[in-house]
């Protein structure tokens, strides 16, 4: 409870600086600088030489770099909570893995329904993410409004929902398969978890060999976020005496990622230059599968496949809650932002069609939220 705690607070403070890094990126793009801001993203930084290739522009140390912090924080929350966590037995997992599972199948449905047969097709994993941060800032906006049960079923829910979103990048939005630096990575990996057998505590054992594994994972054509998961997963998190690793690691990232790295992506990735043919483009098959998989398909899969968990005698409601509930929380899961914006880039190439997702993105994610936000507090009014 003291690490969801912890981790509502920053991300509160982290997602008001995630919001002003939007708005902030969304007014360069639009004034004479936004040129020169793309200019700077393209930079190249690093060393490249015979052996070790380490220059890329700053653009892609941000998404590849950066977000393997990020994806390393997310894959220690998993961890954590199929321990010790809201999703540790069948009977606490079941209602948050229906919930998630729903939220990713039928927006990519209704995507699907959009784009079948379009060169678009290949988006389908945008409207399955949640954004975790967003979605926990505005449920603690509630307050007393709404049980604090709801707010863990949230947290478990969403911990799902990225890890069938890592899942999809890694098997779906993947580039070709280099297997000698797979090989090289299974190695580091296969050492970690040696470590973690032998019960080595520092984290230095941990990190130091997790350089190397991002370094082969991004050379061998899988993604290199994917390795934040890898590593959070060979990290231990039982030990006899005081926190684990993994909580120690877990606690000293929670402010840089949602304080930092995160508003940090925002800025270099939202830079959207706003154009007629963007708002002729609302009517897309692209825009309106985005649009209808965040903002209803998450609503309907969420409360539809809860629902079956409950009606199935598999699951209960959260401590409290209602179906009213339910169906409000469904509502914030549409909010989609760092996720799908990350998958919408790994989607396309088009430098038009990766803009006219990212809009999307940010329209479902508002109206999402807004319209989640309002729900869940005039049944909170009622209710009190």
């Amino acid at each position: 409870m003291t690490l969801i705690r912890n981790f509502l607070k920053a991300g509160n403070t982290g997602s008001l600086l995630l919001l002003i890094a939007v708005l902030f990126s969304l007014f360069i793009a639009n004034s004479p600088w936004g040129l020169h801001f793309e200019q700077i993203l393209s930079l190249p930084f690093g060393w490249s030489g015979s052996v070790v290739d380490l220059k890329y522009p700053l653009l892609a140390w941000i998404n590849d770099g950066l977000m393997a912090i990020f994806f390393l924080l997310v894959g220690l929350e998993i961890k954590r909570e199929l321990l010790k966590g809201e999703l540790s037995s069948t009977q606490k997992a079941i209602l948050p893995v229906f919930a998630a599972l729903g939220g990713m199948l039928i927006p990519a449905l209704f995507y699907f329904l959009f784009n079948q047969k379009t060169e678009t097709a290949a988006g389908w994993g945008i409207p399955m993410a949640t954004d975790i941060a967003f979605a926990l800032a505005v449920i603690s906006l509630l307050s007393k409004r709404v049980p604090a049960s709801l707010k863990i079923f949230l947290a478990a829910l969403a911990i799902v929902d990225d890890l069938g979103a890592i899942l999809v990048i890694a098997a779906f939005y993947s580039g070709a398969i280099h297997w000698l630096s797979l090989l090289y990575a299974g190695i580091v990996l296969a050492l970690l978890i040696l470590f973690n057998r032998m019960g080595l505590r520092s984290l230095a054992w941990y990190l130091v060999p997790g350089l190397f594994l991002w370094y082969f994972i991004h050379h061998s054509g899988i993604h290199a976020t994917i390795a934040g998961v890898l590593l959070a997963l060979s990290i231990p998190l039982t030990t006899k005496k005081g926190p684990s690793p993994l909580e120690k690691l877990e606690h000293a990232l929670i402010n840089p990622v949602h304080l930092l790295i995160m508003p940090i992506f925002a800025l270099a990735n939202t830079n959207i230059r706003f154009e007629n043919s963007m708002l002729e483009q609302l009517g897309s098959p692209l825009s309106l599968g985005i649009i209808s998989g965040l903002f209803l398909g998450k609503t309907v899969g969420v409360s539809l496949f809860s629902y079956l968990a409950v009606r199935l005698g598999l699951a209960s409601l959260p401590g409290g809650s209602r179906w009213s509930h339910i169906f409000g929380l469904g509502m914030l899961a549409g909010i989609g932002f760092t996720m799908s914006i990350f998958i919408a880039m790994l989607s396309f190439d088009q430098p038009l069609t990766i803009s006219t997702a990212k809009f999307a993105v940010l329209i479902a994610s508002l109206l999402s939220g807004l319209s989640g936000y309002l729900y869940l507090k005039s049944i909170g009014k009622r209710a009190s």
